[in-house]
């Protein structure tokens, strides 16, 4: 049986075309070693574009697992955010990720070209 919140990933994955939420870099499901041997990088690169679900308003902030609650997020800006002591509001946290991005402190730069050249 598969959770609500795995059923919701997969629409939002699938809404998004496969991309972050945050730094619209392309992410996998499934077959982390196919994904890295696809596009010429490394498992460690691999698993920071891991897809993860993510709840924009947080479950201990009242968030449930609805699909309308629920984005698909790379591992990396996932973690990342909820590392933060007073995690930003998810339209935030998307404006300095491509804040981040456009000064190549993200994703190494390699990894994203490497990546977007395959899509």
């Amino acid at each position: 049986m598969t959770s609500q919140i795995v059923k919701n990933r997969l629409k939002a994955f699938k809404n998004q075309a496969g991309r972050c939420y945050y730094c619209e870099s392309i992410m996998w499901l499934d077959k982390k070693e196919d994904f890295a041997a696809d596009h010429k990088i490394g498992i460690s690169e691999a698993e920071k574009l891991k897809c993860t679900a993510e709840h924009l308003i947080a479950r201990c902030d009242g968030g449930k697992n609805n699909q309308s609650n629920i984005v698909a997020a790379c591992l990396l800006c996932n973690s990342e955010r909820h590392r933060l002591r007073q995690p930003p509001a998810p339209t935030q946290y998307r404006e300095l990720i491509k804040k981040r991005l456009k000064k190549g402190n993200w994703h190494p730069k390699s990894l994203l070209l490497r990546v977007s050249q395959h899509v």
